[in-house]
């Protein structure tokens, strides 16, 4: 089932996302929810409070990059309860973009490999270290777990170039192909 995505100005989109049990009601249902309606929406990764839900899942799509990457061929997880143990200090800048922010592209720097726990789908313990693009992508989704968005890591200049969309996000008009859930 796709679900609607919400968009900057959603209060769920700010709040920390809890850990779940793994009795949480439907989660394998939710979580292909989750890959269907980030598929339908062309991302590459959904976080949960994205679609409304203040819980600690992610799942991540790197497949649909394969024809450039083949080392993510095949590449389609489900993240829970993943935390950010630790980070390199290498930072690497790289223009990222958010289902929650529609229309709007930045260049983010964040560190180039880090240390995480997480559970996979069969609710199995994972302890590793990730890096490159992956890493990347984890961050940007984990970040919405803690009611983080990418445009905070922006400058103050950067953040006053894109103010009009943010505000205009903010009035409900956000211009995608998906389905959104606005603040009007």
């Amino acid at each position: 089932m796709i679900l609607p995505i919400y968009v900057y100005g959603q209060p769920v989109l700010r709040e920390e996302a809890k850990d779940i049990t793994p009795d949480y009601p439907d989660l394998k249902q939710l979580i292909q929810n989750m890959h269907e309606t980030m598929d339908r929406a062309d991302g590459v990764g959904l976080a949960a409070p994205q679609v409304g839900l203040p819980i600690r899942v992610v799942v991540v799509n790197l497949d649909v990059l394969s024809d450039d990457m083949p080392e993510f061929k095949g590449f389609r997880k489900a993240y829970i309860n993943p935390h950010i143990i630790e980070t390199s200090e290498e930072l690497v800048s790289m223009e990222e973009g958010c289902l929650s922010l529609p229309g709007i592209h930045e260049s983010v720097k964040r560190p180039d490999k880090i240390h995480v726990t997480y559970l996979d789908e069969d609710m199995n313990p994972h302890d590793e270290w990730v890096e490159g693009y992956l890493a990347r992508v984890m961050q940007h989704e984990f970040d919405h777990l803690e009611g983080v968005m990418f445009i905070d890591h922006l400058s103050g200049l950067r953040k006053q170039m894109i103010r009009g969309k943010l505000n205009n996000m903010l009035k409900g008009k956000a211009r995608c192909s998906y389905k959104v859930k606005t603040v009007k």
